[in-house]
């Protein structure tokens, strides 16, 4: 995202408090901000993270396939179910780079020159709890004047997350030289590295 929509860098975006989340064992988030190649790769780097993946919200399951979901009629968004070891990592924290990192959360319907509703930035919710997090920490970050434009992120309710086709998984890792990863992906990846460095997987 541009220097020009954010208000704040992304290390001084505020914590919230996701005590109750803490400690209770694997749990799961599931978030959509653009291409899910992208957003997935951002994620993969963090500690605690167990396993990020790539598939579709928002939909039926009739139509939850890359071809349909792309004419954008769908009511999809590419979407990745991010599992994490809740003792390790927390959701403040996820929600944390979503926004501050992994993609724009003031563009509606579209991340840079991918337009449609199935790149609309949208937080796919399991609970009130989980609803009551994301709601809190956006009317957080529009308090800290995080961004210099209005957050349009929707909160949805999560039906069923279909995961993608296998040819996704792990895309930008596979494909570190394509185009479209190389120009969107790894700046994403580059910045976590460079914000996020204390809290990286060992092996990165």
């Amino acid at each position: 995202m541009s220097n020009e929509v954010l208000g704040l860098l992304p290390s001084d975006f505020p914590d919230i408090d996701d005590s109750a989340f803490r400690n209770t064992g694997e749990r799961s988030i599931t978030l959509a901000g653009g291409c899910f190649w992208c957003t997935e790769a951002v994620y993969r780097q963090l500690d605690g993270v167990i396993d990020v993946i790539s598939g579709y919200a928002g939909g039926e399951a009739q139509d939850a396939n890359y071809d349909a979901v792309c004419t954008g009629t769908t009511r999809h968004a590419e979407a990745i179910k991010i599992s994490y070891d809740s003792a390790l990592i927390g959701p403040g924290t996820l929600l944390k780079v979503f926004f501050g990192i992994a993609h724009d959360p003031t563009q509606l319907n579209r991340q840079g020159n991918d337009t449609g509703t199935q790149y609309r930035s949208a937080i796919f919710w399991q609970d009130e709890q989980e609803r009551d997090l994301a709601e809190d920490y956006i009317a957080q970050l529009e308090q800290a004047g995080a961004f210099n434009q209005p957050i349009v992120t929707s909160l949805e309710p999560l039906d069923i997350f279909y995961p993608a086709e296998d040819y996704h998984q792990d895309y930008a890792a596979r494909n570190p030289n394509q185009p479209y990863i190389a120009a969107v992906a790894q700046p994403k990846v580059a910045k976590v590295h460079h914000y996020y460095k204390h809290r990286l997987k060992k092996d990165i």
